[in-house]
């Protein structure tokens, strides 16, 4: 009884979650490439060496 009842909670909470989730309205909402904000160049990694102790 107990492991049919944990199959019917965890399948409804998903089946919950897929449809909430195809419910939202920018689902279908794709954004032009131009309207999407450009991330700024990333800094180039420079290793930084050890100073010679003199």
């Amino acid at each position: 009884m107990i492991d049919n009842f944990a199959l019917a909670i965890s399948h409804g909470l998903i089946a919950l979650t897929v449809w909430l989730l195809l419910r939202r309205p920018d689902l279908d909402a794709e954004a032009a490439p131009a309207d999407q904000p450009t991330p700024p160049p990333a800094k180039p990694f420079r290793k930084t060496r050890a100073r010679p102790r003199a």
